[in-house]
């Protein structure tokens, strides 16, 4: 591997990991706050020397990945509750050691289970029975600290959350403008090699396609807690408009993504081959860069869709012009790839199926009477 290659690897590596601490800051800083606030209340108010549990169910239930914190909160206070009531009767009964820990894993996995419990109380009824093994005196007795430990835990957490909510147009916005970077960036390296027929250039564009859906993934899980937050917060709520473009240009996004990467795969086999490849399409896929621009700048309430629009009518248009001469197949797949974009970036703005079709055959004519 070359040093410019590696180089660039751990640059690329540095900048997707300060994206997703830009996403994630402020839900680090939460919980943090809730694990403080939760250990200080548990040993102050309640008088437990070692309340160990109530940081960790604070944590858990702010955990970056988010979702539903209400219900999180009460799994984590049942899956404490099923683990502790297992733990403690085993430790009593026989003890602790190697066999009694596979034994009380099994049996507080297997009553979370059996009570209905998610993934989370389930992991959580078995992570607290471990620590009661672990850490705890047989001789001690049952001690329902832990289970209080836990509620103060849970409702620390979502205190925090209720008095100090992320913004969810900024988490979602900072998750969503990698992917429309990143994505326009590649579709400039593929315009570039495609009127260059540089292959190395144009496999580069390809492999750099491949890297956005880990940003995808990012951005949905950005969307989903971000909608969690406003429904949540009263102060937040107003941000569900907001966020409902977003909803709404969600999948779209992911296969205007897909397209883009095998619109690069398309180019780096044309470039491969050697096939020529008339100016106008690399020209289109340009202007499905901008169109992705403009996307990005539509949801971001900074303009309306009028933008994003015209750019991806003007990129069917273009490459279209490129049937209406003598082509070869390579080309024939690079303007269908171009059009089925130019589709899902309208789609994005909030047409239907029907109407962005329509208007990308009435802005470039449909293909196959074109060719």
């Amino acid at each position: 591997m070359s040093l410019g290659r590696f180089s660039g690897g751990v640059r690329r590596r540095l900048s997707a990991g300060v994206d997703r601490l830009r996403a994630s800051g402020w839900l680090v800083i939460q919980a943090t706050l809730a694990a403080s606030a939760a250990y200080f209340l548990a040993v102050f108010l309640l008088g437990h020397e070692r309340p160990f549990f109530a940081p960790i169910a604070a944590v858990v239930t702010l955990s970056v990945t988010l979702g539903r914190r209400g219900r999180r909160a009460v799994e984590i206070a049942f899956g404490v509750a099923v683990g502790l009531m297992v733990a403690d009767l085993i430790v009593l009964a026989i003890g602790t050691g190697a066999a009694q820990i596979g034994l009380v894993v099994l049996l507080a996995m297997a009553a979370a289970v059996f009570v209905g419990g998610g993934p989370l109380l389930v992991n959580q009824a078995a992570i607290s029975a471990l620590l009661v093994v672990v850490l705890e005196n047989p001789e001690d007795g049952l001690a329902f600290d832990r289970f209080f430990d836990a509620l103060v835990g849970g409702g620390v957490a979502l205190a925090v959350n209720y008095l100090f909510p992320v913004n969810p147009e900024r988490l979602v916005e900072r998750a969503a403008r990698p992917v429309f970077d990143e994505l326009g960036a590649v579709l400039e390296e593929v315009a570039a090699a495609l009127e260059s027929s540089d292959r190395e250039r144009a496999e580069q564009a390809l492999a750099r396609a491949r890297r956005i859906d880990e940003r995808v993934r990012n951005f949905g899980e950005a969307l989903a807690a971000g909608h969690d937050t406003a429904r949540i917060s009263p102060t937040r709520r107003r941000a569900l408009r907001h966020l409902e473009l977003y909803a709404t240009a969600g999948s779209r996004i992911d296969l205007t993504v897909i397209n883009g990467r095998v619109l690069a795969r398309g180019a780096a086999n044309a470039v491969r081959r050697g096939e020529r490849v008339p100016s106008v399409v690399p020209e289109a896929v340009r202007d499905l860069a901008r169109a992705v621009t403009a996307l990005a700048a539509y949801l971001e309430e900074t303009e309306g869709p009028a933008e994003a629009r015209r750019y991806a009518l003007k990129a069917a248009r273009g490459a279209s012009r490129a049937l209406k001469e003598p082509h070869n197949l390579a080309v024939s797949v690079l303007v269908g790839h171009v059009r089925s974009a130019a589709v899902d970036i309208l789609r994005s703005t909030g047409m239907d199926q029907s109407a962005s079709v329509q208007a990308v055959e009435e802005a470039a004519g449909r293909a196959t009477e074109i060719g």
